[in-house]
């Protein structure tokens, strides 16, 4: 685009320029850092529903400098001053007009400006008059997309959804497995609180009531099944979701393979025919939908038969969570097919036998490196023509290194919120981390919530 100034000679009184701009939230996050006005009124928050934050004043009233700058009388302009009167409040979703006028030119190249801004309803909620200093110099720039760095809100609206979605239904019961430590009890509290789950505490009752104690957390109404072996409180939490008592189980503080192998128990666990798979449910600034990336934790080396588990149950996951059709990137580091690359051949097999029907529910392809599997530009680059390269709702991993790597990549570079769930039992699993944060926690628990719906609508549940 090309912006081109007005010098003093150009300018007579009744001059205009307007321009059209909407409030978001994100203008209200951003306005909040660079001034350092935290007044929770001019904030999104969970006290009140966004629409209701009352843009700040001065974010409104810092929209005729657009105007100034890049129109009227445009690029090399200077204020001198501005005064702003406000008689009404702008709040996310508003468009506004910002409209400028030349009211009255000045000696020493200098213009007045009448300067007003009104929402869609016509209501004027903010006037004033500007002085400023004209262009001294004919100017023509020329602004392409990217010139300007952009700026990454880290907020996490996709969890949001998903803990809109779980209000309001009932909380799923869940045997906590050993939350014998502060964060592992926290969760689950905290989750309770929230309504998500109705935790039932299996293991040592002593130290459980020993981390309530160090982190002033109420157990009272809250079942506790006193156990102080690993191994059994696994084996307990398994009988209870076998017997249909629960609808998820949870791991606390014990190593994952007690827990996967009370599951994984022949006659006693909780098998379906599918291997188990890790996903973890990730929220990254930035995308516009949630992003799944497995297998992260469980399958170390997965054999292309695996992979068709793997890849199956991250499908049903998706489905739990709304996504009408799932869309699976098999990920590699080409995205040709390699003899010499065993996950390229298994990405095609996989993307083939998706045709074909033996995975179902969603759209897959592969291989797909990285930047193909989640930049639409890239892949044209390429030459891929897939309806799933560059809009990949799922990232299936070659191995447990390379997922959990791009996990924690995204995690700790990309500022992401990542829930975890183990899945293809009669029950989701679900499972957090110590560096887990509160949304990150609570989010896992109302996945777990969706998934454990759709096995029982899908005759697949455990309870």
């Amino acid at each position: 685009m090309i912006r081109r100034n007005k010098l003093w000679d150009d300018l007579s009184v009744g001059d205009s320029a307007s321009l059209k701009r909407q409030c978001t939230a994100n203008d209200l996050y951003v306005f909040a850092h660079a001034s350092g006005n935290l007044n929770p009124l001019h904030l999104p928050n969970d006290e009140h529903d966004n629409h209701e934050a009352v843009a700040p004043s001065m974010w409104v009233g810092s929209l005729f400098s657009s105007v100034i700058g890049n129109s009227l009388p445009g690029p090399g302009s200077l204020y001198r001053s501005q005064t702003l009167e406000f008689m009404g409040r702008a709040r996310i979703g508003d468009e506004l007009t910002v409209t400028v006028t030349v009211a009255e030119k000045l000696p020493d190249q200098m213009v007045r400006l009448d300067t007003q801004i009104t929402n869609d309803r016509g209501r004027v909620l903010c006037a004033g008059v500007a002085e400023v200093q004209t262009p001294t110099s004919r100017v023509a720039i020329e602004v392409e997309e990217g010139d300007i760095p952009e700026v990454l809100i880290t907020r996490h609206a996709h969890f949001d959804r998903i803990l809109e979605e779980v209000e309001g239904l009932e909380p799923i019961p869940t045997a906590v497995i050993a939350p014998e430590e502060p964060d592992a009890l926290g969760g689950a509290l905290l989750a309770a609180q929230h309504g998500i789950i109705k935790p039932i505490l299996i293991g040592s009752r002593k130290l459980i009531e020993e981390c309530a104690e160090e982190t002033g957390d109420n157990l009272s109404g809250i079942e506790i099944i006193d156990e102080p072996r690993h191994d059994k409180a696994a084996a307990a939490g398994v009988a209870m979701a076998r017997a249909g008592q629960v609808g998820a189980l949870m791991k606390g503080h014990l190593h994952t393979s007690d827990l996967l192998s009370a599951i994984l128990k022949k006659g006693e666990g909780l098998r379906t025919g599918r291997r188990l798979s890790h996903a973890f449910i990730m929220d990254v600034p930035g995308l516009d939908h949630l992003l799944v990336v497995t297998d992260a934790a469980v399958n170390i080396a997965p054999t292309l038969m695996d992979k068709v588990d793997i890849c199956q149950n991250s499908i049903d996951l998706c489905l739990a969570l709304g996504m009408d059709q799932p869309k699976v990137g098999v990920l590699s580091a080409v995205e040709t097919v390699n003899p010499a690359i065993q996950s390229t051949l298994d990405a095609a097999a996989l993307s083939k036998m998706a045709d074909r029907g033996q995975i179902k529910g969603g759209l897959v392809d592969g291989p797909l490196a990285m930047d193909n599997a989640m930049d639409v530009n890239a892949a044209r680059t390429k030459g891929i023509t897939s309806l799933v390269a560059g809009r990949a709702e799922v990232l299936l991993a070659p191995n447990l290194e390379a997922g959990n790597m791009l996990a924690k990549e995204l995690t700790f570079v990309a500022h992401a919120e990542a829930g975890g769930l183990v899945l293809g039992a009669r029950v989701p699993v679900i499972v957090t981390s110590r560096a887990d944060g509160e949304k990150a926690r609570l989010a896992s628990c109302a996945v777990a919530a969706l998934y454990s719906q759709w096995l029982l609508r899908n005759g697949r549940g455990g309870h």
